[in-house]
């Protein structure tokens, strides 16, 4: 009995190892849910089974299915043999292999396309076991193209009554469908009662998706400086599900706004203004809405210009006072003001105490001031000939002499204000008799024909200058010009002779006088030396008859050399003057010498003539 139940328990122990055994050696077949691949790319799709079966005994179908359709055999793998079926679209764009993981197959499609995108099916049977298959969806991506953005040329109006496009933003040609997203400086904005943004998707011919997106939203003042832009979300494989982004170029958009205040300033003179400038004022809101402005003078209710700009010319103190300037907005009439003063500082003509001319005594004092109205403070100097006499409004002349006599300029200056000055003069005359400053007596001693004498005389009333000579001749020529102690005169001397020039001065007191004595310095000439150009013509005679002799000697040394080459004619005796031989042209010049009884004839054409043959001229 215990041996029976022994047997049973075993029996039945084994019975359940081997149903275990067979449910872990059973057919089974492993494959990716879904499987992503881009465009125009290649899928690679893997199936991975189980069997205790060798791989040469294993039949492996590949299908392909849309949806929940009817499903299409791609091809077939028995044992190590491989059969494509030639009706399907993928006949020409795969390959099934073995992969290095043992036990798995791949099926591998070039040139994905969207119609690609569907379920493929991996059937798997061995020969002791029925079928086993899996399934993989595959997912294809489109990259689109990059995004483009148009904003609206226009002004776009803070007041308008509806809200107003920003721009258009487009993605053309992608897959799955791209996601548009506006931006405001880096603010993504949705719809609200102040946005809207509408988009539209298009499916183009090639199964891709283009979307476009138009923005309009109410605008204010702040939008002025604001950039648009769009953003452009899509999915790439391996990506795990994480979008991809791309970003269209910022845009500005114009926005009209009116002003909410008006601004009034003074354009230049910059600083203070002084009577004779060009005063510019300039009147300017804060808004660039279609606005009118007025500028008013409000101390003359007559005085309006219907402008932004105002050039006063050549301003007096007369046009002191408050201005105001007027912006009226035309679209929602609305009016702001806004006013500025203008002070023209002034500083008038300088008065002098006493004024004009003075005259005054030898030895006199006086004080003279200057002064002069202004609307700033001043600044007082006293100057004669360039040099400053005085740095007060007050000048005091002490003990006058004739130097104290002249010109004395009052300056009087406003130092804030560059170039803001006034003037007066105030001319002195020391009265008393003339005084020649040249010495007495003047002793000059010249070689030339004519000389310049010059005459200085101090005095009030100035002064008249005449010349005359010892013989009491005046002299008519000559010049007088005042100065400011007196007068000057120049003189030209025509000198012939030794002279004595005086210089008379006089006026309503007395007169002076002073004198030059010129002497003429005579040049001394040459005078001939009768024995000198003796010498010089003996010299000269002697140095003729010296050439001439070299001369003859040349000449004679030139025939001496003819007459032993033969080149003269021969000694035979005379020839007749009238023989044929002899032209009209030969002259015979017949040359004797006091040591020889031979004389030699030489003819103009160079031949030599005997004797014999002389002829006496």
């Amino acid at each position: 009995m215990a041996v029976r139940n022994t047997a049973s328990l075993l029996a039945g122990l084994l019975l359940v190892l081997f149903h275990t055994w067979r449910a872990w050696a059973a057919l089974e077949v492993y494959m990716n849910d879904t499987v992503e691949v881009a465009l125009k790319g290649t899928a690679k799709i893997t199936c991975r089974y189980t069997s205790e079966e060798g791989r040469g005994s294993m039949d492996i179908q590949w299908f392909f299915r849309k949806g929940t359709g009817e499903r299409h055999k791609i091809c077939e793998q028995v044992g190590m043999m491989t059969t494509i079926n030639r009706t399907s679209p993928y006949a020409n764009r795969i390959s099934v292999n073995d992969t290095e993981t043992p036990a798995e197959v791949a099926l591998s499609i070039r040139d994905v396309q969207l119609s690609d995108e569907v379920d493929f099916i991996c059937r798997v049977k061995s020969i002791s076991e029925d079928h086993v298959e899996g399934h993989t969806t595959l997912k294809v991506f489109g990259k689109p193209d990059h995004p483009t953005i148009e904003g609206v040329t226009t002004g776009i109006s803070v007041n308008a009554d509806s809200l107003s496009k920003i721009g258009t933003c487009e993605v053309r040609n992608g897959y799955p469908k791209p996601k548009i997203t506006w931006y405001k400086n880096t603010t993504p904005l949705r719809n609200t009662d102040n946005v809207n943004v509408e988009t539209s998707t298009t499916s183009e011919s090639s199964g891709l998706f283009s979307v476009k997106s138009d923005l309009t939203m109410k605008v204010d003042r702040k939008d002025k400086d604001a950039t648009f832009y769009c953003e452009v979300n899509y999915y790439l494989p391996g990506t795990n599900g994480i979008m991809m982004m791309m970003e269209t170029t910022k845009i500005n958009i114009t926005v009209i706004y009116p002003s909410t205040f008006v601004d009034f300033w003074i354009e230049s003179p910059k600083g203070r203004i002084k009577e004779g400038d060009t005063v510019e004022l300039r009147c300017r809101g804060d808004g660039n809405a279609v606005e009118t402005y007025s500028i008013k003078d409000l101390k003359n209710d007559d005085v309006t210009w219907e402008v932004d700009k105002v050039v006063l010319e050549n301003v007096t103190r007369l046009d002191s006072g408050e201005y105001e300037c007027t912006l009226t907005n035309i679209d929602i009439y609305e009016e702001f003001s806004n006013r500025t003063a203008v002070f023209v500082n002034y500083l008038d003509e300088a008065v002098l105490n006493p004024s004009d001319t003075v005259l005054m005594d030898k030895g006199d004092t006086i004080t003279a001031t200057c002064n002069a109205l202004s609307s700033l403070q001043t600044n007082t100097a006293w100057f004669k000939n360039n040099k400053k006499m005085s740095k007060d409004h007050s000048l005091i002349l002490e003990a006058a002499t004739f130097d104290t006599s002249g010109t004395y300029l009052c300056v009087v200056t406003v130092p804030e204000v560059e170039g803001m000055e006034t003037r007066g003069s105030l001319h002195v005359h020391v009265k008393g008799k003339p005084e020649i400053q040249e010495k007495d007596i003047n002793e000059i001693e010249t070689s030339d024909e004519t000389i310049i004498l010059s005459c200085h005389a101090k005095g009030y009333p100035t002064p008249k200058i005449t010349w005359t000579t010892s013989e009491g001749k005046v002299i008519n020529s000559g010049s007088q010009m005042e100065t400011d102690s007196g007068a000057k005169s120049q003189v030209t001397v025509q000198l012939t002779s030794d002279v004595t020039v005086f210089c008379n001065a006089s006026n309503e007191f007395d007169s002076d006088s002073v004198s030059f004595n010129i002497k003429v310095k005579i040049t001394k000439s040459e005078t001939p030396n009768p024995s000198k150009e003796k010498k010089e013509s003996k010299g000269v005679v002697i140095a003729v008859i010296i050439i001439c002799i070299l001369l003859l000697a040349i000449l004679g040394s030139v025939l001496y050399f003819l007459y032993k080459k033969g080149k003269i004619c021969n000694r035979s005796g005379k020839q007749d003057i009238t023989k044929e031989k002899s032209s009209k042209d030969n002259i015979v010049v017949e040359m004797k010498s006091d040591n020889t009884e031979e004389a030699i004839l030489l003819g103009v054409n160079g031949d030599k003539t005997p004797p014999g043959d002389q002829v006496e001229i």
